[in-house]
């Protein structure tokens, strides 16, 4: 898995496996998001648009969201809210002013209440706009009106001059008197272009009659994040939280998967590999069904066993889901292949040593079928198997074995705890012979009740032993 590129068939085989933890993790974010909107109180977020008349920049649109969220204008709006309402940086936390198209500034408000959200929006926009009007108003310069005033009369006067030229210039029967008309139509139509543009240039014109386009709508719902999104996001946040958590797990996993790895930590050779079939929680190994299999699982001691089952922890997710296998004479066949290398390999009525990880629940069922089979087999080393811990190792003295056995469930241990167990065994006295991997299989569906059983299959003899090696 370390080395694997994650595939969504790995996230499916984490929610599949997992699903029972997953459940409960996102549950827990549920709750925690429910814990935290409690903490956060609801906010309801309404505005109102200020109409701008006129010619206005951008720079001067934004100058104006400015002066609406000015402490002069909220500190208005603190003493028409009759100190019931918030303050100082509270208010200006609540109170925001953006520019929109076609010169409208639109000033949004939060509160608690949606009633509170709309008077404070509608108050923050009338309070601007009185305070943007003192503000051009007393900006005029009396002087200045009248000067301009004056100059629009002696415009306008002009115009009526240029206009009896015009007529008296003639009908325009003459060449000459065409282009007087239409040098003085000219000269008028310039006149009243530059007052126009002088009246727009001015700073106060059509500034100063900015207008509030309504009251502010009552807001329906509350401002993201709402309680059920933060609920949401809690469940989503935990559940992305332990996929990815088992997924960085699975990345640094130091699990030896291969035979050559397994090998190579324990100092011998592998002997084969058996297949056991898979079986349901609760189901033995002789009361299963056939056709009948299961998630590949851990079975552990300790304080923490009773919650492994219910959670789901004890099924192992970073592994394939097991294989078909044949029928029961073929993997029978395996394990008496297995016994025939150690008859091979010790002298003959020995006994060796079968030592089995505590908690690898597939192993422990390999050695015992293993056992039997070598017991039932007319020579060969009779077989004694003991569970050992993995995290303290301890392997009985030797007595009278000539060896030991090792049996591991393929992709269990890690070359560390692989390590230790070959050491307890060299402690004991006992020199390691091979390694035996269990696989955990499916096995086929059960057959019709109108057909034949299948017919056990004799006992291998010798030369298909040799054959087989």
């Amino acid at each position: 898995m370390s080395d694997d590129t994650i595939r969504l068939v790995t996230i499916g085989r984490i929610i599949r496996r997992r699903g029972r933890l997953l459940t409960l993790l996102a549950v827990l974010g549920a709750l925690a998001g429910y814990g935290t909107s409690l903490l956060v109180p609801p906010r309801y977020t309404t505005s109102a648009s200020v109409l701008l008349p006129g010619a206005w920049e951008e720079r001067e649109l934004l100058t104006q969201t400015q002066v609406a969220t000015s402490s002069v204008v909220l500190d208005r709006v603190s003493a028409g809210l009759g100190g019931t309402g918030p303050v100082g940086d509270e208010l200006r936390e609540r109170v925001r002013a953006e520019a929109a198209d076609g010169n409208i500034i639109k000033i949004s408000g939060t509160a608690g209440t949606p009633e509170g959200a709309q008077r404070l929006s509608d108050l923050v926009a009338r309070e601007f706009v009185g305070f943007a009007t003192r503000i051009v108003g007393d900006d005029a310069d009396p002087e200045a009106a009248a000067r301009l005033r004056a100059l629009r009369q002696a415009v306008e006067r002009t115009g009526r001059r240029v206009t009896e030229l015009a007529d008296a210039a003639g009908p325009g029967r003459s060449v000459e008197s065409v282009q007087t008309r239409t040098e003085l139509a000219k000269l008028n139509t310039s006149l009243q272009g530059a007052m126009d543009k002088l009246e727009q240039a001015a700073p106060t014109a059509g500034k100063a009659n900015m207008v509030v386009m309504g009251a502010a709508a009552r807001p329906k719902g509350e401002t993201p994040p709402t309680r059920a999104q933060l609920v949401a996001a809690g469940a989503l946040l935990f559940f992305l939280l332990a996929v990815v958590g088992h997924l960085a797990a699975a990345r640094v996993s130091r699990r030896l998967r291969t035979e050559p790895e397994v090998a190579a930590a324990l100092g011998t050779p592998v002997l084969g590999t058996v297949d056991v079939p898979g079986e349901r929680a609760g189901s033995s190994e002789e009361g299963r069904a056939p056709g009948e299999s299961s998630e590949p699982r851990e079975e552990g001691r300790g304080a923490g066993a009773w919650l492994r089952r219910p959670l789901g922890l004890d099924v192992r997710w970073d592994v394939p889901v097991p294989y078909v296998s044949g029928d029961e004479a073929g993997r029978l066949v395996r394990y008496r292949r297995v016994c025939a290398r150690l008859r091979d390999g010790s002298p003959a009525g020995a006994r060796l040593l079968v030592v089995v990880p505590d908690g690898d629940g597939t192993a422990r069922r390999a050695a015992g079928r293993l056992a039997a089979e070598a017991a039932s087999a007319a020579e060969g080393p009779s077989l004694r198997v003991v569970e050992v811990p993995v995290d303290r190792p301890m392997v009985p003295d030797r007595d009278d074995e000539s060896g030991a056995l090792i049996v591991l469930g393929a992709g269990a241990w890690t070359a560390a705890e692989l390590a230790g167990i070959a050491e307890a065994c060299a402690d004991g006295g006992h020199e390691l012979v091979g390694v035996v991997l269990a696989g955990l299989v499916r096995t086929r569906p059960a057959r019709s009740a109108g057909r034949r059983a299948a017919v056990p299959a004799r006992p291998v003899p010798d030369e298909t032993a040799e054959a087989a090696r």
